[in-house]
């Protein structure tokens, strides 16, 4: 399958939310009937034989985003005769088992802020503000920090 209309690939990382894997899932669903060319009655038949009974009305809703389970997944990797990690947009290659690469952690570019510092002293919570000191620091009545 390979590239998204606009380019670029159409898997996705480990970390993305469930809206947009299942959005993929039913990109690949689509895609890959389209690619065998397969009719929806014909993907329902193959289904069948893999001990998924449904219908066309219901394959049109799993295409569609509706009724998507997690256990329907093989069944349809073997009817659309791709692997499930391909239909999870774990790999753009549908005979893939592994998932592709995660890409390279990219530089930081001279614009970029700086990262947070470590340090117990300087650092504070990112939920609470930096008016607020982390456990880790120890400030006198005065507001000074304190020497250990």
């Amino acid at each position: 399958m390979g590239p998204q209309p606009g380019g670029g690939p159409m898997s996705i990382g480990f970390d993305q939310t469930w809206p947009r894997r299942q959005l993929l899932i039913t990109q690949r669903l689509r895609q890959r009937r389209s690619d065998l060319g397969l009719t929806q009655q014909q993907v329902v038949t193959r289904l069948a034989r893999h001990g998924l009974r449904t219908t066309n009305r219901s394959l049109s809703s799993l295409e569609h985003g509706a009724g998507l389970e997690v256990a329907k997944l093989p069944a349809l990797a073997q009817a659309l005769d791709c692997t499930v990690t391909y239909l999870v947009g774990l790999t753009d290659d549908p005979h893939r088992w592994e998932p592709d690469q995660p890409p390279a952690p990219q530089p930081r570019r001279a614009a970029d802020p700086p990262a947070p510092a470590d340090d117990a002293a300087g650092a504070h919570s990112l939920i609470l503000g930096a008016d607020v000191p982390d456990r880790g620091s120890h400030l006198r009545l005065d507001g000074q920090p304190s020497t250990p």
